[in-house]
């Protein structure tokens, strides 16, 4: 699912159906779900999307890139994939693919900002040294190379949309002391200013996750933790920033023990001092800036940006919105047998 500042969305839908006899005569159809702006509903629209058969399963993606705009990427394990994309909400598909072409000053309105693979080009993810980080366009769904990126190390992560005032963030590896690091864009890419995090070690860990809110800055440090039980998408710290991500204070050091230690996407930023962790099976609150933090709610949920706010998904076909971290505005999509799904 995808939205755009107009209010405007898309969402790629799938239904399969098995065959317990034979598993190879099940399939899967995929639909196209699209809000347009001022609509009251989403409606079906028509798929570029082949059928696949239920043994393959279903590990396409579709990225919003502004008011009726979007592109469809087929999964699969090539290093070139098929894509689609459209701009005039769903009602035609343009074919194209996922190859790099060319360069791009800046950062459009309604872009995507990824990755592929600069050394050795073109090479499947698993095969790359280097990463570089590239724009997926607005205009017509193609990859263009950013021209100038941040100092980050071979393998920059950045976060696909840009915060509420307008920054662009990339994690990745301070070049001087190899810990871990984040860079920030206020012109859409033209420039980077790279800071150092106060991390708990010295190695990078896997990435940083970044999140804007009305009176603070957070980063949650992502990585493997020392001591106690395995956990999935551990989070090791949480740093926070009164200064726009100039300097850093270290406001949560994960333990043992000490809960919230996952996180699911990014931090839900409030004003003065709250700030939320989507973890494995709760969610947690803090209002002092992340010193400590109290169990809110049971459950999984997982967080991401969009151009209308942070999106969250607390139950099968369930979403909130929300711009403030306080309040959150729920709608249901794909229910089965649900008022309004």
């Amino acid at each position: 699912m995808g939205f755009a500042g107009d209010g405007s969305g898309f969402a790629l839908l799938a239904s399969c159906f098995g065959d317990p006899a034979a598993p190879e005569n099940g399939f899967c159809r995929q639909h196209v779900a699209v809000l347009d702006a001022g609509a009251g509903a989403w409606v079906l629209r028509r798929s570029p999307l082949p059928r696949v058969t239920g043994t393959d399963g279903v590990s396409s993606d579709l990225v919003a890139l502004g008011p009726g705009r979007a592109l469809i990427e087929e999964g699969g394990d090539g290093p070139v994939g098929r894509t689609w994309f459209t701009g005039d909400g769903g009602r035609t598909w343009r074919a194209g693919d996922t190859r790099t072409v060319g360069t791009t000053p800046e950062i459009p309105a309604g872009a995507v900002l990824r990755t592929d693979c600069a050394e050795p080009a073109g090479a499947p993810q698993d095969d790359c040294v280097r990463h570089r980080l590239v724009v997926v366009s607005p205009r017509d769904g193609r990859r263009r190379a950013l021209a100038r990126g941040p100092l980050l190390g071979d393998r920059p992560r950045p976060q696909e949309q840009p915060e509420p005032d307008g920054s662009w963030w990339v994690s990745g590896t301070d070049p001087l002391s190899g810990r871990a690091a984040v860079a920030v864009s206020r012109d859409g890419g033209r420039g980077w200013t790279v800071t150092r995090l106060p991390g708990p070690t010295a190695d990078p860990g896997w990435y940083t996750a970044v999140a804007v809110g009305r009176d603070a800055v957070y980063a949650a440090e992502m990585g493997e933790l020392k001591g106690g039980e395995p956990v999935k998408n551990p989070m090791r710290a949480l740093h926070r920033s009164v200064d726009g991500g100039r300097t850093w204070l270290r406001m949560w050091t994960t333990g043992p023990n000490e809960q919230p230690r996952t996180l699911l996407g990014l931090p839900i930023p409030g004003p003065g001092g709250r700030v939320e962790l989507g973890a494995e099976l709760a969610e947690y609150g803090s209002t002092d800036g992340g010193r400590t933090f109290t169990r809110l709610t049971e459950g999984t949920h997982h967080t991401r940006r969009t151009p209308l706010g942070l999106l969250r998904e607390p139950s099968p076909c369930q979403y909130a919105l929300t711009r403030d971290g306080v309040r959150w505005s729920t709608f249901h999509l794909a229910c089965d047998n649900r008022p309004g799904g």
